[in-house]
């Protein structure tokens, strides 16, 4: 089942980026042989969501091939920031990145569950569904991010506190797994609970829906409650970005949040 987590957890994010794409000026998705780059030449999205994510286990050609891909759907598009990412256990496109001398950003956990085994019961406390600006507000995201997104795509979900919303956490279905992402809560209102919250009631909810499992990317300080709540660790995820381009760059807040529970 490991494998099959990865893989659906990893379609569910490219799904979404596409989804993200059509709401950005200029923005669009590159598939290519072994890689897929999702490319966003214009700010504010610019600086969060120009990702790819690389197949694992390529042949060496394979592996040059994709690299090379990616590296010329960035360059044309005049993006010169953006972040490679890869499966731990991918020693040779690891190898080959830092050949290139990428250096490792970022790194995060893929994990995925199985949505008949969650752990948590559906919380008892205030939450309630937000719309989309609402979400972007609460996510700390500039103005005019993603303002020609169909505020319907994604499951929006908040939490309040004293009747203001405190907390959010959104959900995507692709294919039968629901991703959760960009899972956070504003300082005052941490360590209550409340991200935790988010994250139980998108799993009952995706259930409900008939999603078969779900995906989430985790900061090392989250880990353990998405562990609790029934995810399964599915390998770290490192983020190669290129020599000298990685300075100033946003990461992009997908499948998990660092502070948020």
């Amino acid at each position: 089942m490991t494998p099959e987590l990865y893989l659906r957890g990893g379609k569910t994010l490219l799904a979404s980026w596409e989804q993200y794409a059509r709401g950005a000026t200029g923005a669009g998705v590159r598939r290519f042989p072994g890689v897929v780059a999702a490319v966003f030449p214009n700010e504010p999205e610019g600086g969060v969501y120009n990702n790819a994510l690389l197949e694992r286990d390529l042949a060496a050609t394979e592996r040059a091939d994709a690299i090379s891909a990616m590296e010329t759907a960035y360059a044309v598009a005049g993006v010169t920031r953006f972040a490679a990412w890869v499966h731990e256990s991918d020693a040779g496109m690891r190898s080959d990145l830092e050949g290139r001398d990428y250096t490792v950003d970022e790194i995060t956990r893929a994990m995925g569950m199985a949505l008949d085994e969650i752990r948590f019961p559906r919380p008892d406390i205030e939450l309630g569904p937000a719309d989309w600006s609402e979400h972007l507000r609460l996510a700390g995201m500039p103005r005019g991010f993603l303002s020609g997104m169909d505020p319907g795509a994604f499951h929006v979900l908040a939490a309040s506190l004293r009747g203001e919303y405190v907390s959010t956490a959104i959900a995507f279905d692709f294919d039968g797994d629901c991703g959760i992402y960009n899972v956070g809560t504003l300082e005052p209102a941490r360590r209550r609970g409340l991200a935790t919250a988010l994250t139980a009631t998108h799993l009952h909810d995706a259930r409900a829906r008939g999603c078969r499992t779900a995906s989430v990317q985790s900061t090392a300080m989250a880990e353990r409650v998405y562990a609790a709540a029934g995810f399964r660790d599915l390998g770290r995820i490192l983020e190669y970005v290129p020599p000298e381009r990685h300075e100033g760059r946003l990461r992009c807040r997908h499948w998990g949040s660092p502070a948020a529970m």
